[in-house]
């Protein structure tokens, strides 16, 4: 073993993007708790934040470019999760199957609502074994805090990387093609390989590898 298993598994990730992502986590999780401190919470002992909002900032500022830390992903995400956590505690008196109901249906609803965010899970959780107060807010609960706090994070996230030379939310930077690369190639490649990823470098030379192979046979017809 050396230390090339410290290296960043993510493609691009350089020290000084992981410094900004750092830094940019650090102020606006403490601007979002202060600004959402301003906000009426529907019951007096619902926490300010969040702790799935910790995890989205992960994304946000450390792979502000994934699907996955978009900001319909980031509100919605958590959002219905919430929801669903809260409908999951009072169908399902046993909190364990309560509980695992909860993150299935959040991955569900997520993902018919094309805003699959993992946080959400955490979100789903918290409505479920939360303390009393979360419970006492019922619905409202996925409201405020869970979507004040979404959407807090999101906005000082654009700003954030607006200031510090980012895309976000991400917009792919348009490249030419190399020729005989069609987008259905990548659409075949996708259908050869079982799992669904969010991407490392790896995982992207063997998807444009699969891509290339079918663009040469496609040529060959």
């Amino acid at each position: 073993m050396g230390w090339h298993i410290f290296q960043p598994i993510l493609a691009g990730a350089r020290p000084l993007d992981r410094t900004i992502a750092c830094f940019g986590a650090t102020i606006c999780l403490a601007l979002t708790t202060l600004i959402c401190a301003w906000m009426r919470l529907p019951v007096a002992d619902v926490p300010l934040v969040v702790a799935s909002i910790g995890s989205a900032a992960v994304l946000v500022f450390a792979v502000p470019a994934s699907p996955l830390a978009q900001p319909w992903s980031v509100i919605g995400g958590n959002t219905v999760s919430a929801l669903v956590g809260i409908a999951a505690f009072k169908a399902v008196p046993d909190l364990a199957i309560a509980t695992g109901v909860a993150v299935g249906g959040a991955i569900a609803l997520m993902s018919l609502c094309r805003c699959l965010h993992p946080p959400g899970g955490a979100s789903a959780m918290t409505a479920v074994i939360g303390s009393q107060a979360v419970h006492d807010a019922g619905y409202a609960f996925a409201v405020v805090p869970v979507a004040l706090n979404a959407v807090v994070l999101v906005l000082l996230g654009v700003v954030f990387h607006r200031i510090s030379g980012k895309s976000y939310p991400h917009k792919p930077a348009p490249a030419a093609a190399p020729p005989g690369f069609h987008l259905e190639d990548i659409d075949a490649a996708l259908a050869d390989m079982a799992d669904s990823f969010d991407i490392s470098r790896e995982d992207l030379d063997v998807l444009l590898s699969r891509a290339e192979a079918h663009a040469v046979a496609r040529q060959k017809r």
